[in-house]
C-alpha cells in the first residue's frame, strides 16, 4: 500500500509555499512557464491560484506560455465546466484564449 499525504481543505497556504511552485521543472518537453501555470491550476485552490497568477506575472512570466499542442492555460480552462473562477483569474491578467 503506497504512503500518501492526507488533505487539508481548509489550510492556509504561506506566500512562501506559493512561491515554491515558480520553480517547479517542465514535463516532458513542455515549455517551463506552461508546465508551471498547470500544475498550478492542478493544484491550488481559486484564491491561492490568483496569489499565484499575480506572483508569476509580478516576476515577468508569461501568461499566455503554449503547451506542446499550442494552446495557453486560458483556452484550456475555458473548455473545464467548473472553473469560472481559474478562467477569470487568468483573463484579469492577461490571459488569451
Amino acid at each position: 500500500m503506497a504512503l500518501h499525504q492526507p488533505a487539508h481543505y481548509d489550510e492556509s497556504w504561506s506566500e512562501e509555499r506559493i512561491k515554491s511552485w515558480l520553480d517547479r521543472a517542465p514535463a516532458n518537453g513542455e515549455s517551463a512557464e506552461f508546465t508551471v501555470l498547470w500544475r498550478a491550476y492542478q493544484g491550488m485552490r481559486p484564491y491561492d491560484f490568483e496569489r499565484f497568477v499575480q506572483l508569476f506575472c509580478e516576476y515577468g512570466r508569461d501568461i499566455n506560455a503554449r503547451s506542446l499542442q499550442g494552446e495557453t492555460l486560458t483556452a484550456i480552462v475555458s473548455r473545464h465546466a467548473s472553473s469560472q473562477d481559474f478562467l477569470k483569474i487568468l483573463q484579469d491578467a492577461g490571459g488569451e484564449l
